[in-house]
């Protein structure tokens, strides 16, 4: 499903929609920071479900998080085989 998602990301950057948020994101006047922004309040929704111990809420917001991530990593021309890669090296 993320590598699903990615690629979807990858193409509204190739071919920007106009009313698509992850256009938005990625060619929005904030730049990065715009997405960066969005990251903080995604994790900050993150934690404020799981203090809360609402269960749905977390995934819910864990979706949003995980989103915005790969607009980050895509806007970053950061693959997701290099996170896996990275993942891998740790196990050993």
């Amino acid at each position: 499903m993320l590598e699903e998602l990615y690629e979807i990301i990858e193409d509204r950057k190739r071919n920007p929609v106009e009313d698509s948020y992850t256009a938005k994101l990625l060619y929005g006047e904030k730049g990065i920071n715009g997405i960066l922004e969005k990251l903080g309040e995604e994790m900050t929704e993150v934690i404020l479900a799981v203090k809360d111990g609402k269960r749905e809420e977390v995934v819910y917001e864990v979706a949003d998080l995980l989103y915005h991530l790969l607009v980050l990593l895509s806007k970053l021309e950061i693959r997701l085989e290099e996170v896996y890669d990275e993942l891998a090296r740790r196990r050993k």
